[in-house]
């Protein structure tokens, strides 16, 4: 039987004429464009070329990295990629250096620059960390204890950590830098109290955005393990103040947490301030200051 072109539906047609439409000229486009043609009915049909491709942005997770600040370690917050591995990614960061934001509330680091991540590997609660020989290149006591003291903070905020083990482009280490500084086995945080403030605030971080009740934790090691903490605004008025204990105190480290209701009302910015009472004349020591926005 003869079909004559009349007798084509329109769907057809319609496939028949964007044929020719795509046989003829000579564009020199790329063709990764989608193109939109109607339907009879009147429905808008979008047709893209098989090889465009939609990229997404990588997922982030949040870390703790522990740089030093008054020469004691000190916490930063840092989003690094969600990839399953966030002790590496939380070393990388550590190796980076504080920002400029952070080294201008005067955060520092004593890690070598050009020191570089080699591997992490954690088993039965020890991460073994293999970093590049130029962490153990110079400094003096306080420099090689700081610099182990942050990566071992680092590590042990993940709570599959208890300690760390370290090795040198791959060689275990036993005796670290010419301070002779032993490392004979796994150290934790307590095998680096001295790097440590007497108030350590680990959240808030620096820049955190707060609400109420905002929960404040750490470790402290305070005359009867108090920790008393005060919310300012920008202006340095007290919007709100409060008090804990930890179980810390009498020479050793321990947890603290602590809450606070407050009402920042307008203000947009404030300070965290976390302290201890001079058991001699009540003024303030052992000060920790946070910056937050609310």
């Amino acid at each position: 039987m003869r079909t004559t072109l009349r007798a084509l539906t329109a769907p057809l047609l319609v496939a028949l004429l964007l044929g020719a439409a795509a046989c003829g000229g000579d564009d020199d486009s790329s063709g990764d464009e989608a193109t939109s043609t109607s339907t009879p009915s009147g429905d808008a049909v979008t047709t893209t070329a098989p090889d465009a491709t939609t990229t997404t942005a990588p997922a982030l997770t949040d870390v703790l990295v522990y740089f030093l600040r008054d020469e004691k370690v000190a916490v930063v917050r840092r989003e690094v990629p969600d990839d399953g591995a966030p002790a590496a990614a939380a070393l990388r960061a550590l190796l980076a250096g504080p920002d400029d934001d952070e080294a201008s509330l005067g955060f520092v680091t004593t890690i070598p620059d050009g020191t570089e991540l080699n591997g992490v590997v954690i088993e039965d609660g020890v991460a073994t960390v293999d970093l590049s020989s130029a962490y153990d290149d110079g400094g003096g006591t306080s420099s090689v204890t700081t610099r182990l003291a942050s990566v071992v903070f680092t590590l042990t905020q993940f709570p599959t950590v208890d300690s760390v083990l370290f090795e040198l482009d791959g060689e275990p280490v036993t005796e670290f830098s010419g301070e002779g500084f032993v490392l004979d086995g796994p150290v934790g945080r307590a095998d680096f109290e001295y790097a440590t403030p007497l108030i350590l605030v680990e959240s808030p971080a620096p820049g955190d955005v707060v609400a109420s009740p905002l929960t404040i934790t750490g470790s402290n090691n305070t005359f009867e393990s108090g920790v008393e903490f005060r919310l300012e605004d920008a202006s340095g008025a007290t919007i709100a103040e409060g008090y804990t204990t930890g179980t810390g105190g009498m020479g050793t480290m321990g947890p603290f947490e602590g809450s606070l209701e407050f009402d920042p009302g307008a203000e947009t910015s404030g300070t965290l301030v976390v302290y201890e009472s001079s058991a001699r004349d009540g003024t303030e020591i052992n000060v920790t200051e946070v910056p937050v926005r609310f």
